[in-house]
């Protein structure tokens, strides 16, 4: 039989894990009776399959009633498959759509797979026209539903894959038509990104594996009993042997043998197909599906399944990093260690995954632990010899965890190793003599273990198992009362034998566990809900504690929040233990000299513990890995608790300096230690700064305060430079906080004395810290090696370099690094509009506050410095590329902020214009180029820059223009016509310049002006709109006051052109030029202009119109506009309150989310 396989079911995956070591091939993977067969090819043919009843098959396909049957489950599975057989016998097309739209429902997916898709497209394309149309809003599916009639639906679905297999294993399996399709679709189906495909269809191949092992099993067993027929015929002598019996048996035999190998071969193309990719997917569920279902096969079919070669996927799913999987593993496991036959024949995978199978005793999950437990108790019941005494050993002290489930198991354990056959033999000496036996092991044991001084853990451990010989008190008080004892007991063995008596008797009259171990849940050691239930002391009404007279539970909290600290090195989880200690620690409580005696020994455990290692480490020579993970585990919990405490007092801050400092010179400290010291000695200085700023401070402390700044910023700077990016990134951020506290502002009010420690970074700092932001922010290699992380990894990674980014922006807008540094920010702006656009807009308009003057001459710079850039990687014919284009959108971008106050943006404006000019002739002309001086094309960039210009600084600029050329080119050059030079004087020249044939043509009659009323209420439109940063192709308000003249010869970009992506700002199109209708104008002659009047309708920008063009020609009505109505053109700048004063801004800046700082 050729089965049919889904094509490229074995290819690529790109959501799955990696293969483990060895699971290469996957033919070792396979038992010996199926290695030999032929793998799946990746055809499909529709073959044998009925064309009785097509019509009414197209006509009425039903693709829900076998799903709507099935989830309903009012009818017994049996008669719901054997009705569907029947169709199936009628019409194999008709009935296999069925059941094919059956598990297309139940991943639910409203598609449907018509006749014809099934017969003139391939499964691939079929799957793919459904993840197409799979577009459910939410998330859920039927197997991940939790309420009871889905429940029910999920058994049901498994039960009709049994049923199913089991009605048609003695002729429709065999086919050729129904498992070879079926197979190939759930194949295909399995290799899906959509994950309600993949987990549905492997529950539905893995059911059908099992069951089709059943089948193979059964095969197999009628086979034997047909061999065994055979040779007892055979063995007959010739008188009495039955040639037509041998004949038949012969032929059963061959049709047994055909049956078997068909059935290897559909379980060969699930296992390659299925199994081998999915027990390594990403989604847990589909994980544990694998393994559980393995674990069945095992034990069903052991002679073909329980191999090395199949153990091996469950010996590497032990170390799976989800609970529920590795529960599987260990559950697949106990099933086959339970027979010891079975256990026998696992002697090679036991030695191989032993030591992993004791390790999860361990295991941070108690139920994976108790399960692990069970399974070494199996082993040592079937196969003793396997388990060493270090093994038992590292069993035995889990009888007094704080779990009853894990202490049980435990229990059990320690009772079947070593009392159980003790207890058995000691029957022979009658009831006293063996519990004479019993007691003296359990007080052996007791005593030795040194692990517990209670004996009530030990019993409550062993009663499950061994409650009858704990209740022998009589045997015990016999024990206790002889004279002369076989073995002399002494002080320590009677006071323990007496414990254990008593905790006996408490245990059989009271019937509850000790302390500590109560069948409440805990939840200490989950991190995420520890960190939930650690914000709920602020919502406490705290007074109550000591009001109310509950003082033993403020302990019990006090407590638990150091047992959380000593516990959890997570962050979420110590910045929550860390707060809510800060809430209890209020002066003003009466219980507070409590809680800060709470809070001291914590923090003394922390700080001698740390005092040791850093002494260690400074000097060892070497550290093995658990002793950098305790050191880095301490200083990440010390940091975090400085954070919201003062640990001062305890004089942190000179060990970490030193740690610090000897990372910084030999490199030799571990990074995960590195980090936390930085962020101990950066709480130092804010604890120290706060305590000098609350008091009169002295001058010596003013200076030691300031050393320590000093030298922290010049060791973080040296870890800028750093080989490992998260100490680079810590470093930046520790320096941005810094700097910002540390800055003007600090000394300004009343605070005048603190002017000593006013910190400005030297200009090497600034160098590093705006290198930094181009090599970890604007970092598009970066960008592009991430497109493997996963979704939620890419936004965590985005958020984190929008934090950096604001960080240092924050540092411009206060002063603290001088505004020309912000070129290396806005020179960005256009090109990560995208991920950073908001942010990099605020410090715009922020930085023009500032200064005018200087933050245009830093857009300037900005512009100046791409241009340079281009010019050496690319040379000058670059000016003609994309990047060009780019530079001169940036610009573009960076004319919409002269928009605003126009009057008190002019002298900037003008003197950006003459520095840009002064730039465009600064280079000479290459030899042997006639593109003119190198930085010409520059002149393209500031004409982007000219509509915001009033008329009469564009007839300066202009005059100033042509001096520069007189001054700056040859006699030669000035007859030249660069393109670059024509664009921008055509940009400063007004239209009564050039030319007043266009202006006679198209002179609008004049209108009145609006209002001042009419004006405010355009103003407010425009406004109410939000951010201006619109696509070409939204329909804007009109601009009143304007005629326009649409050009016949003007060629426009498509709609396509127009458009741009969602969330950026407004492009204009780069393929038509500002200056082409100035050029119509020059040309009245060739054109003929056509005077189209304003109607009384709203005509958007959108209408296929340049917007430069349409502001260039309003001039010809309007000679200067007020700023404000600019703005409601359309123009690419929100509207800022101007009568909000300076110090306002910045304080809501400090606290601005929209740079991505959440507050405190």
């Amino acid at each position: 039989m050729q089965l049919q396989f889904f094509p490229g079911a074995a290819a690529g995956h790109v959501d799955q894990l990696q293969p483990l070591c060895g699971a290469g091939g996957c033919g070792d993977g396979l038992p010996a009776s199926l290695r030999g067969a032929r793998c799946p090819t990746a055809k499909r043919p529709r073959k044998d399959a009925s064309r009785d009843g097509d019509s009414l098959a197209e006509r009425n396909p039903e693709p829900s009633n076998l799903f709507e049957v099935v989830r309903l489950a009012k009818s017994a599975m049996e008669s719901v498959v054997d009705d569907w057989l029947e169709s199936y016998k009628q019409n194999k097309e008709a009935g296999f759509l069925e059941l094919v739209n059956f598990f297309i429902r139940s991943c639910g997916c409203k598609g449907v797979v018509t006749p014809e898709m099934f017969r003139k497209q391939q499964n691939s394309e079929i799957i793919q026209q459904l993840t197409e149309q799979f577009d459910e809003d939410s998330a859920e599916y039927p197997l991940v539903l939790t309420t009871q009639p889905w429940r029910k639906f999920q058994a049901g679905f498994c039960e009709l894959v049994t049923v199913l297999v089991r009605r048609c294993q003695y002729s429709i399996i065999y086919d050729e038509y129904l498992m070879d399709t079926l197979i190939s679709l759930l194949t295909g189906l399995s290799d899906s990104q959509v994950r309600a495909f993949r987990h549905t269809s492997t529950l539905a191949a893995m059911k059908l594996m099992t069951s089709l092992v059943r089948v193979a099993l059964g095969v197999s067993l009628h086979k034997d009993n047909n061999q065994r027929q055979y040779e007892a015929e055979r063995s007959k002598g010739p008188s009495r042997r039955a040639t037509d019996k041998l004949e038949a048996l012969l032929e059963k035999r061959r049709e047994l043998q055909e049956q078997q190998e068909e059935i290897e071969n559909m379980m060969n193309a699930i296992f390659k197909g299925v199994f081998v990719h999915r027990y390594r997917d990403l989604v847990p569920e589909i994980r544990a599906i694998c393994i559980e279902e393995m674990g069945n096969w095992m034990q069903s079919y052991s002679a073909s399944f329980l191999t090395d070669s199949y153990l091996k996927y469950i010996g590497w799913t032990l170390h799976d990093k989800q609970r529920e999987v590795r529960l599987k593993c260990l559950k697949a496991l106990q099933g086959l260690y339970r027979s010891r036959e079975m256990a026998a024949r696992m002697e090679l995978f036991t030695s191989r995954f032993k030591g992993r199978m004791v390790s999860m005793v361990l295991d941070k999950e108690p139920d994976v632990g108790v399960e692990a437990i069970k399974l070494l108790t199996l082993i040592l019941q079937n196969m003793e010899e396997m388990l060493t005494d270090e093994d038992c050993e590292a069993v035995y002290p889990v009888v007094y965890a704080s779990n009853r489930a894990l202490a049980a198991a435990a229990g059990e354990f320690l009772y079947k190793k070593q009392f159980d056959l003790d207890w058995e033999a000691g029957k022979e000496k009658g009831r006293r003599g063996g519990s004479r036996d019993f007691f003296r092991l359990l007080l052996s044991f007791f005593i030795e273990s040194e692990l517990h001084e209670h004996a009530a853990y030990l019993v409550d451990s062993l009663w499950d198992c061994a409650a009858p010989l704990l209740k022998d008190w009589d045997g015990l008080t016999h024990l206790l009362l002889e004279e002369s004892p076989e073995e002399g007991w002494g002080d320590q063995q009677e006071n323990a034998l007496i414990e254990i008596l008593v905790s006996s008797m408490r245990q059989a009259t009271e019937g509850k566990p000790p302390v500590g171990r109560g069948p409440g849940k805990k939840f200490s050691a989950d991190a995420e809900k520890v960190a939930l239930l650690l914000a709920a002391p602020r919502y406490f009404n705290l007074s109550l504690y000591s009001s109310g007279r509950l003082e033993k539970y403020l302990e019990q909290l006090l407590a638990q929040l150091r047992e959380v600290v000593e516990k959890h090195t997570g962050q979420e989880v110590l910045e929550a233990a860390a707060r809510a200690l800060y809430v209890l620690c209020n002066p003003e409580f009466t219980f507070y000299s409590r809680v800060d005696l709470a809070r001291s020994r914590l923090v003394d455990t922390l700080a001698d513990k740390f005092q040791q290692e850093v002494s260690e480490l400074l000097q060892a020579s070497y550290l093995d890995e658990d002793e950098v993970y305790s050191m880095a585990a301490t200083l990440k919990r010390i940091s975090i608790l400085h954070n919201a405490h003062d640990l001062t007092p305890w004089q942190l801050y000179e060990p970490c300096s030193r740690l610090l400092q000897q990372a910084v010179d030999t490199g030799e400290v571990p990074k995960q230690v590195v980090i936390p010291t930085m962020t101990c000695l950066h709480f130092g200085i804010l604890w120290e700064l706060a305590r000098v700023s609350g008091t009169i401070p002295v001058q010596k402390e003013l200076l030691a305060l300031k050393r320590k700044v000093a030298s922290f910023c010049s060791l973080c700077q040296s870890c800028l430079s750093d080989v490992d990016s998260r100490v680079q990134e810590q470093a930046f951020v520790l320096l941005s906080d810094l700097l910002l506290v540390f800055s003007p502002q600090l000394a300004q009010g009343e605070r005048e004395v603190l002017e000593l420690l006013v910190y400005r970074p030297e200009v090497a700092l600034q160098s590093q810290l705006a290198g930094f932001l181009m090599d970890h922010v604007f970092n598009h290699a970066e960008l592009v090696d991430s497109d493997e992380e996963d979704s939620e990894g890419k936004i965590e990674r985005l958020h984190q370099r929008r934090n950096l980014l604001a960080g240092f922006c924050k540092l411009i807008i206060y002063n603290v690094l001088e505004l020309s540094a912000a070129s290396d920010v806005f020179k960005h702006y256009a090109k990560f509009y995208k991920d950073y656009g908001d942010i990099i807009k605020e410090t715009l308009s922020r930085a023009r506050q500032i200064d005018r003057d200087e933050w245009a001459r830093t857009l300037l710079l900005s512009l100046q410095q791409l241009l340079t850039e281009l010019l050496l990687q690319q040379g000058p014919e670059a000016v003609y590329g994309k990047a060009f284009l780019e530079i001169r959108d940036l610009a573009r971008r960076f004319s919409v902020f002269f928009g605003l106050h126009q009057l008190h943006n002019r002298q900037a404006l003008v003197a950006l214009h003459k520095a840009g000019i002064k730039f465009a002739f600064q280079e000479p002309e290459p030899s042997g180029s006639e593109l003119g001086p190198l930085n010409l094309p520059f002149l393209e960039v500031l004409s982007e820059f000219s509509p915001r210009l009033l008329r009469p600084d564009k007839k300066l600029l202009l005059s100033y223009l042509e001096q520069t050329c007189q001054a700056r080119l040859s006699p030669q050059q000035r007859g030249k016509r660069w393109n670059s030079l024509l664009m921008y004087r055509r940009s400063l020249r007004s239209l009564d310049d050039m030319g007043s044939n266009a202006s006679r043509i198209a002179a609008p009659r004049p209108r009145r002006r609006p209002s001042s009323a009419a004006k405010r209420r355009h103003l407010d439109d425009s406004s109410e709109r939000g951010d201006s940063s619109l696509p070409l192709s939204s329909r804007l308000e009109t601009p009143m006051l304007t005629s326009t003249a649409l050009k016949r010869g003007h060629q426009l970009g498509s709609p396509a052109q127009l458009q741009e992506e969602e969330g950026s700002e407004s492009d204009f199109v780069q393929s038509q030029p500002w200056f082409s209708s100035q050029r119509s104008r020059e040309s009245p002659g060739r054109q003929q202009q056509l005077l189209v009047p304003w109607r009384t309708s709203r005509l958007g920008l959108g209408s296929r119109m340049d917007r430069l063009s349409l502001m260039e020609e309003e001039e010809m009505v309007i000679q200067a506009e007020s700023s404000d109505e600019e703005d409601a053109q359309g123009l690419d700048m929100p509207l800022i309150r101007s009568h909000s004063s300076q110090g306002e801004q910045f304080r809501d800046l400090f606290d601005s989310t929209i740079l991505g700082i959440e507050d405190p």
